[in-house]
Order: structure tokens, then C-alpha cells, then sequence
């Protein structure tokens, strides 16, 4: 057995397709990040309820009960904004991967040579 070499053109071929699977897995897991980690189901719970506890705090006017609620709701809301802001980079970075694919697949000299 006669090992062959890999050339220029084969190591290009190689980083790009191994680049192209990256930008697609990152596309692929911002996409689940997005669709699980948003305003989910357990989320929305938490927020009644604290919006119903803050209530009973203002009618019994009970002023730490409210602003901790208040500080548990904009907690919330920062979770959330936050698990969006990751899925959205996770998609760009991915995008951005696979564009960079093409260019650089544009430039691989393709002709056996």
C-alpha cells in the first residue's frame, strides 16, 4: 500500500466541508435554542403567578412582597431575552459559516491536476 498525500486542493475540500457541517449544526441547534428555550409553557406559568402574588401584595399593601415580585418578573424577562439573543447568534454564526463555505468553495481550483 502506497500511502497517497493529501494535496492543497484535498485539505480545501476538507476544512470546507468540515466548516459547512459546523455552520449547519450551529444553524440547527440557534433554531432549537429558539423554539425550547422562549417564552416557554413553565415560564409563562411562573410569570402569573408572580403577577398574582404581586397583587395580593398591592392589596395587602405588603411593599417588599411587590418589589420583589417586580424584580422576579424583569428576571424573567431577561431569561428570556437572553436564551433569544443566544438562538439568534447561533443562527447568524451559522449562516455566516455556510456563506463562508460557498465563497471559499467558489476559490478551490476544481480541475484534476
Amino acid at each position: 500500500m502506497v500511502p497517497q498525500t493529501l494535496t492543497l486542493r484535498d485539505i480545501q475540500i476538507l476544512i470546507a466541508a468540515t466548516v459547512f457541517l459546523l455552520g449547519c449544526m450551529c444553524f440547527l441547534l440557534g433554531a432549537f435554542v429558539l423554539v425550547t428555550r422562549g417564552y416557554s409553557r413553565e415560564v409563562r406559568a411562573l410569570a402569573a403567578h408572580t403577577a398574582k402574588l404581586s397583587q395580593k401584595g398591592v392589596a395587602q399593601e405588603i411593599t417588599g412582597l411587590v418589589n420583589s415580585a417586580s424584580e422576579l418578573v424583569g428576571a424573567l424577562n431577561q431569561l428570556v431575552r437572553t436564551a433569544s439573543g443566544v438562538g439568534v447568534f447561533l443562527i447568524l454564526l451559522g449562516l455566516m459559516m455556510i456563506a463562508s463555505t460557498y465563497w471559499a468553495a467558489l476559490h478551490i481550483e476544481w480541475a484534476a491536476g
